[in-house]
C-alpha cells in the first residue's frame, strides 16, 4: 500500500500523519471542514476555549454520522423488503 506523510492543521496544532494515498484527499477535506466548523462555532457562540470548540465539533460530526447511519439502515431495510416483494412476484409468475 502506498503511504504518504501529510500534515493536518486543526485548531492551531499541526498533526503529522502517515496515511494511505487513497485516504489523503478525504483527510485533507475533513481537516478543512473541522477548521471551518471551528471558525463558525467561535463566531456564532463566542467560544474561545479550543477544547470546548473541538468538543462541539465532535458532537456535530457524531450527530451527522448517527443520522446517516440511521438513514442508511432504514434504506437497507426498505430495499430488502422491496427485493423480497419482487422475489415473491417472480416466484408467483413461475407457478
Amino acid at each position: 500500500m502506498d503511504n504518504r506523510k501529510i500534515t493536518i492543521n486543526i485548531a492551531g496544532r499541526i498533526y503529522p500523519l502517515n496515511v494511505p494515498s487513497s485516504e489523503e484527499e478525504t483527510l485533507r477535506k475533513v481537516g478543512k471542514q473541522i477548521e471551518n466548523m471551528i471558525k463558525e462555532f467561535e463566531k456564532n457562540f463566542d467560544v474561545r476555549d479550543k477544547q470546548d470548540v473541538l468538543a462541539m465539533c465532535c458532537l456535530k460530526f457524531g450527530t451527522n454520522a448517527e443520522i446517516m447511519a440511521q438513514t442508511n439502515e432504514k434504506n437497507i431495510k426498505a430495499s430488502i423488503k422491496r427485493l423480497k416483494e419482487i422475489d415473491q412476484l417472480l416466484e408467483d409468475m413461475e407457478k
